[in-house]
């Protein structure tokens, strides 16, 4: 039932992409860099790309609006979410994000975006993905992206604070409608808030 709701979808929607490796957490580098693909061969003129996990609150409406502002000219060059800076990788086989010496050697990592979601400009999705065949691929996605970025001599721009949280918060319509994403919210969390940011709602202070 689950391989014929995948191919309805399909059929109906077009909106399903596919390659060949296995969807584990460990191959979420990969994951996104097909991303980074299929954006910059079928979408070469688009203006921002954003990468998303799927439990997370995001208000496209707010980040549109305040943050890509769609009035100006789109920015190049451009990435940002919830800046990382001076973390370094773990060393120890016991943790879910360890990263032995001979395919990190460095006890730092580059500034990069939280991977729950951040936001890039077009153009730099096609350099990211160009740099990205040049370096040797590590699990932690976010770090990746963050290194393909100083191979690119690119920093990550920082956003006002609090815009993207990595942490959960609870749930308050007023204060979620001047945030762009927040971490940990579920399918049912998803389905409960989502009338509040339909039919643009004006009952919060602006």
């Amino acid at each position: 039932h689950l391989a014929l709701s995948f191919l309805e979808e399909s059929a109906l929607h077009r909106d399903i992409i596919q390659q060949d490796f296995l969807d584990t957490y460990n191959n979420l580098t990969l994951k996104t860099l097909m991303g980074m693909e299929w954006v910059s061969r079928h979408c070469p003129n688009a203006s921002y790309v954003m990468k998303a996990d799927s439990d997370i609150f995001l208000n496209v409406g707010f980040l549109a609006r305040e943050l890509l502002q769609p009035q100006l000219p789109p920015k190049k060059d451009f990435m940002t979410g919830y800046i990382y800076r001076n973390t370094g990788p773990l060393r120890s086989k016991a943790y879910k994000w360890y990263v032995p010496r001979e395919v990190y050697p460095n006890n730092t990592y580059p500034p990069y975006c939280g991977g729950p979601g951040y936001v890039l400009s077009g153009d730099l999705a096609k350099k990211v993905y160009g740099a990205a065949q040049t370096l040797r691929v590590i699990n932690m996605e976010d770090v990746f992206m963050g290194l393909c970025l100083h191979k690119l001599g690119v920093s990550v721009t920082n956003s006002p604070w609090g815009l993207f949280n990595i942490g959960r918060l609870e749930y308050e319509k007023c204060q979620f409608s001047q945030l762009v994403l927040v971490h940990h919210f579920g399918p049912r969390d998803l389905l409960r808030v989502w009338p509040d940011f339909q039919g643009g709602n004006k009952t919060c202070p602006s």
